[in-house]
């Protein structure tokens, strides 16, 4: 009897430089510290990306009003 196996995607660098990193004992408090930069790295991406997006299309408060109080909500 032959079993399908489902071929595993594959991990991404950041994926691989983790498993690197996290193969190390750390305490807690490390743990911790490293979660916090990568988040705070990925929201300062994100925070950049949007402001670019928002001077590439000239948006204004009043445009993110008017999205805010759209009827489509």
């Amino acid at each position: 009897m032959q079993t399908s196996v489902s071929p595993q995607p594959s991990l991404s660098n950041l994926q691989l430089e983790l498993l690197k990193l996290y193969s190390f004992d750390i305490s807690a408090s490390e743990l911790l510290e490293v979660k916090r930069l990568l988040g705070q790295h990925f929201a300062d991406r994100l925070s950049a990306q949007a402001s670019a997006a928002y001077q590439e299309n000239g948006w204004t408060t009043e445009t993110l009003d008017s999205w805010l109080n759209a009827d489509n909500q």
